[in-house]
């Protein structure tokens, strides 16, 4: 570090800065310091960081799966996020509970650690380590964690508002397993949408995320002129099944999902979808957690990250 200051013409404390990501560096000498590391072939050396700083400069991830997309958009998306703070990465999945997964993650003395949709509901039948800080990805605000989770009751409305505006008389709902939180959330914004309408909500067909629970249950609703899904995998097999039952999408059955895949655009016939913005989700639950790491938060209890309708040809 003090060859790099010398290169640079700066102090050690400056170079310390860079490397720390300081913003208290102004872009014309963090760039020549960068450049005299670069030339230097001077790399950050993370034990004696850890030595110094008390910190493994390490998040860790909770996971049940790694099946569904979601969880594995935020899977990449977190992984990103937290290299851009200079953090790396230890994924978990918690087979055995979120307490071996815990301890697991205390025992590779991470600074802190993101919890993932199904397992957030986990959490509160077990007691974190000491100083193990949290930030839980789908929770209630008032689950006593730090919170981020998408919009996925407003995602709901608007998609279910789509839907009675095609003139459809009612709207049937595949929703996702009983405990997950999103899919609770997405169940209530569907419910109280048709209740603000005076429609009395249909009976709530339930799947497990996977395209063949949706396939299953497209066959149960074939009678249906309007479904929204809870995701768009179980979408994926609804519009299997009501082809196969002669149902013509969006003609006879009009069909909305959620998540916004990356193959949802070529679906048959291309799906509506309500669009998570997973890249945001993930970096605002780094940023929450590196923040609370570092001693920097600035006291936002929990972050809602919005969601968009995106309109294809499913409901054209």
């Amino acid at each position: 570090m003090a060859m790099v200051a010398a290169h640079a013409g700066v102090s050690g404390q400056t170079v310390s800065r860079v490397v720390n990501g300081s913003p208290r560096v102004d872009p014309g000498t963090r760039s020549r310091v960068e450049g005299a590391m670069a030339e230097l072939g001077y790399r950050p050396h993370r034990a004696a960081r850890a030595l110094r700083t008390g910190r493994s400069q390490t998040i860790g991830l909770v996971v049940t799966t790694l099946a569904t997309v979601g969880n594995s958009r935020m899977l990449q998306a977190t992984a990103e996020a937290a290299a851009e703070r200079g953090y790396a990465l230890t994924l978990v999945t918690a087979t055995d509970g979120v307490a071996e997964a815990f301890e697991r993650l205390a025992e590779q003395e991470v600074d802190g650690a993101i919890v993932l949709n199904e397992a957030s509901a986990l959490i509160p039948a077990v007691q974190p380590p000491v100083g193990l800080r949290l930030v839980v990805v789908d929770a209630p605000t008032d689950a006593g964690f730090t919170s981020v989770h998408s919009d996925h009751a407003g995602g709901a409305a608007v998609a279910t508002s789509r839907l009675l505006a095609l003139g459809r008389e009612t709207v049937h709902h595949l929703s996702g397993p009983a405990e997950s939180f999103a899919a609770a959330e997405r169940e209530r914004g569907w419910r109280e949408t048709l209740v603000v309408a005076g429609i009395r909500p249909p009976a709530v067909v339930r799947g497990d995320w996977s395209a063949d629970s949706g396939y299953s249950a497209g066959h149960a609703l074939a009678t249906a002129s309007a479904i929204f899904c809870a995701n768009d995998q179980m979408a994926l097999g609804v519009l299997r099944a009501l082809s196969e039952s002669g149902r013509r999408v969006p003609e006879d059955v009009a069909v909305i999902g959620f998540d916004d895949v990356p193959d949802a655009a070529n679906y048959r016939p291309p799906l509506t979808t309500i669009r998570q913005d997973f890249t945001a989700l993930a970096h605002r639950a780094v940023s929450a957690l590196v923040e609370a790491i570092e001693g920097t938060s600035q006291g936002e209890p929990s972050a809602l990250i919005p969601t968009k309708l995106i309109e294809r040809d499913s409901t054209a």
